[in-house]
């Protein structure tokens, strides 16, 4: 597969933010939202509707998706776990609902407050109102390769949920290596059994670097099948409810390997002037070594920063 056919979805404001215990002000979050989409970033997550009390840095979810325009959301995902966070989302404008849930019991109660079981069976109602919104909807299955309480997760087990028919209806699967415990033959047996042994849709690969397998990880899913692979900037971000889960896999890390077509030395630049400001502000450090390299003082490599803006 050639890495011009894949999409990097960026997750700062969800998944990257619901770590730092901070709410970032709602025209921060404007601002970030339209920098990655004029930069380029074909596709955000961009907030939950999890409880504010659980989850306090989503707590304005709801004010930054009254500040976007239609054609903004339109790029744009929100986290659902229920079918009434899809009712309330889609009367808000959201489209794009990624309807989370684990594939261990023992996560999914410590971060929805239900069994699996319960979350599958809710899924036709969810898939229906997003269809009746005009939207679609993501399968997305957390901690698909080990769970912080239960230990290694059966593969068989998440590709029962896959080819489940009560999950029929979503337009993409997230595999989801919550802990970034996985490595790459892992990723790539597992993707490569979602693609061949579950109904046809598009594979979403969402990977953590905790063991610093990030970037191996997401470069493995999308040889496997994976089409679509989430990072955030300067690897920021974690499971509150999971133990262990640290860091996503780098947007930055993740574009430099891949090399998009829309992906040029000024496109980092102003990933890495980003991504500078947003940490800087929420006091967290950078964890992305193609930031750091695009700082470094190398003056014959179009990517370091420097030359990308002069």
């Amino acid at each position: 597969m050639k890495a011009t056919e894949s999409v990097l979805r960026d997750v700062t404001l969800r998944d990257g933010l619901q770590l730092t215990g901070k709410v970032l002000p709602v025209e921060h979050k404007v601002r970030v939202v339209r920098k990655l989409l004029a930069l380029g970033v074909p596709a955000l997550e961009i907030g939950s509707m999890a409880r504010p009390d659980l989850v306090p840095p989503m707590a304005n979810t709801m004010d930054l998706i009254a500040e976007l325009t239609p054609e903004e959301l339109r790029r744009c995902w929100v986290w659902v776990a229920t079918p009434r966070h899809i009712e309330k989302a889609a009367a808000a404008g959201v489209r794009n609902f990624q309807y989370c849930f684990s594939a261990s019991d023992s996560h999914n109660r410590a971060n929805i407050g239900r069994g699996t079981e319960d979350s599958v069976a809710a899924m036709p109602d969810a898939v229906r109102l997003a269809e009746e919104a005009g939207g679609e909807i993501q399968l997305c299955l957390a901690t698909s390769f080990t769970c912080p309480f239960e230990g290694p997760v059966d593969p068989e087990r998440v590709l029962a949920i896959a080819a489940d028919p009560r999950t029929d209806g979503a337009a993409d699967i997230v595999i989801a290596d919550t802990l970034g415990q996985a490595h790459p033959a892992q990723v790539t047996e597992l993707i490569s059994a979602v693609a061949t042994r579950t109904p046809p849709r598009r594979i979403v690969f969402h990977g953590h670097d905790t063991w610093g397998m990030g970037v191996a990880n997401t470069l493995a899913a999308l040889a496997a099948g994976a089409t679509m692979v989430d990072g955030s900037l300067g690897g920021l971000g974690g499971c509150p409810f999971a133990p262990g889960a640290s860091g996503n896999t780098s947007t930055e890390d993740i574009l430099f390997a891949t090399r998009p077509a829309w992906f040029t030395p000024s496109t980092l630049a102003g990933l890495v002037e980003l991504t500078e400001e947003l940490l800087g502000d929420l006091g967290e450090p950078n964890r992305s070594r193609a930031a750091q390299g695009a700082r470094s003082e190398a003056e014959a490599f179009e990517w370091v920063a420097h030359r990308a803006s002069a």
